[in-house]
């Protein structure tokens, strides 16, 4: 139901929450959650947008998001209605923000999970998260955290006792097959 509802906001490109009937929707997902949606047209990124903390009913916070995914991503030009049928769609639900509260960048990747944690580092102005999906391309510890630290604008072997991390878990719902039939 959440691929079907992202792919209609993709579609109408308008508000969906004025669209959508929560009280005729399962109450699963009237919850806020924070949610990230990635759009893969041939097998590449085209986008992905979401947040780190619940703002929006799970139903909104996904269709928001996906239009955002279409149209507002600043790395891409908005998706044209023609690539939509090409383009697959996965939502990623994701669980509380939990502070990781470590003394050293080895403790660090001591407590990390591959491929189960998300994280959120914060410095400053400083601020970058990678999906717990991103284990798929960066499967050690180490190369996991040197990017994310990379993405935030700092040094790849950056440290420092101000550092907040933060983890978090996501449940993952992706279009399989051709998506113009999902």
């Amino acid at each position: 139901m959440l691929l079907a509802i992202a792919r209609m906001a993709i579609a109408r490109g308008t508000r969906t929450d004025e669209e959508l009937e929560l009280a005729s929707l399962p109450t699963a997902l009237h919850c806020e959650r924070a949610v990230f949606v990635t759009l893969v047209t041939n097998g590449g990124l085209r986008g992905c947008i979401g947040s780190l903390l619940p703002s929006a009913p799970l139903a909104i916070a996904v269709a928001e998001a996906a239009r955002a995914a279409a149209h507002s991503d600043p790395r891409f030009p908005p998706l044209a209605i023609e690539e939509l049928p090409a383009t697959c769609i996965e939502i990623s639900v994701l669980s509380a923000l939990e502070r990781i509260a470590v003394e050293s960048r080895h403790a660090l990747l001591d407590a990390l999970r591959p491929g189960v944690d998300g994280l959120l580092l914060e410095e400053g102005h400083h601020r970058s998260t990678f999906l717990p999906k991103v284990w798929d391309q960066l499967p050690h510890a180490e190369d996991f955290l040197s990017q994310l630290l990379a993405k935030a604008g700092l040094p790849a072997d950056h440290w420092s006792p101000s550092i907040q991390v933060h983890r978090y878990t996501a449940s993952n719902f992706a279009e399989t097959g051709d998506p113009s039939i999902t």
